[in-house]
């Protein structure tokens, strides 16, 4: 187990903030792990601490005078294997793509559509990643955490109480638990996902559809949308792509013609995030050091130097504008870690 104090979290937030932790804490098992959670260094700081992944998905304000834990545990192993599928183990440190990459290569279906994505395996489990039509609680058999106190729990699938970016991680269990490990019901006869976008066409583009052809298209993709977070700070989508009664988007249709949206059941639809940025203005606009990037509205970017507060206050800015002209409200997607 490793430990520091006043220790640089540059190289874990991909807004390239340069703030400092207090105490971090990275962990390479279970048993440390709960051995750590055991301690008087934890007991000591119980009442402000974080858990990251690869920092894909965080927002800091500034620097965090508490304690971030961190997992190394990234083991991988075949927990079941049968004819028509295979449940694979992942430690939740396991870096995202590489393990996309894992399922890829041996013939494994269920996580293609999700390339590309930054971040970790046990962050996967917590944010219900989704992308091309695909959400990552499609594949998820069971989730292994730790409660603070050191005690095992496994999450079903259903336990997990999945949603659009949602889980019971965010919720009534935010910050009880740690996962651990997550378990994924991979196929061995692909269902392929193509729908979203021109996927179809670059797939095909190749030849016959294969998971290959698939993680090779979602990448392009979103390599040609998305800045690299390593050039440019920031951490993908920013917004979650809002959810509206459809009576409310009916009368919506009628004042802008071509704000589209998503059927999520026969009472609501979603709205595309990115359309309302673009459509309120902001689309490649700057506010001090934050801006929004030219290419993608869903993705607010540190030009340099930008603080955690001056990201905050350019979401506030975009969010206020919507509201302001469709009365509908967009919330991040990303966490503020004050």
């Amino acid at each position: 187990m490793q430990q520091y104090t006043n220790y640089s979290l540059l190289q874990h937030n991909t807004f390239q903030m340069d703030v400092r932790a207090a105490l971090y804490v990275e962990y390479n098992s279970v048993d440390e792990l709960c051995k750590f959670l055991l301690s008087q260094e934890f007991e000591n700081h119980r009442n402000k601490f974080i858990h990251i992944g690869a920092g894909s998905n965080l927002l800091f304000a500034g620097d965090y005078s508490g304690l971030v834990l961190h997992s190394a545990i990234r083991d991988l192993a075949v927990a079941e294997d049968t004819r028509e599928h295979q449940l694979l183990r992942v430690g939740a440190g396991y870096v995202w793509d590489d393990f996309v990459a894992y399922c890829v290569g041996h013939e494994l279906a269920g996580v293609e559509n999700l390339s590309a994505i930054p971040g970790e395996v046990g962050a996967s489990a917590v944010q219900n990643i989704g992308a091309y039509g695909v959400e990552v609680c499609d594949v998820i058999e069971r989730v292994e955490a730790i409660d603070l106190q050191g005690n095992p729990r496994i999450f079903t699938k259903e336990e997990c109480q999945y949603g659009y970016r949602d889980s019971i991680f965010k919720k009534e269990l935010r910050g009880q638990y740690i996962i651990t490990h997550v378990v994924y019901r991979l196929m061995k006869s692909p269902t392929f996902k193509l729908g979203y976008g021109d996927l179809r066409a670059r797939v095909e583009a190749e030849g016959e559809p294969t998971l290959s052809a698939v993680r090779k298209a979602v990448t392009a993709i979103r390599d040609s949308k998305l800045p690299d977070p390593k050039k440019l700070g920031n951490a993908g989508s920013f917004f979650t792509n809002p959810v509206i009664p459809s009576e409310q988007y009916e009368v919506l249709k009628t004042q802008y013609p071509d704000m589209p949206s998503y059927p999520i059941d026969d009472t609501r639809v979603k709205v595309p995030a990115g359309w309302l940025i673009e459509h309120v203005g902001w689309k490649g606009r700057a506010l001090g050091r934050a801006a929004v990037h030219d290419r993608q509205a869903l993705v607010l970017v540190n030009k340099g130097g930008a603080t955690g507060k001056e990201v905050m206050q350019l979401a506030h800015r975009i969010s206020e504008d919507i509201y302001a002209q469709y009365g509908i409200r967009v919330v991040p997607e990303v966490n503020y870690i004050q």
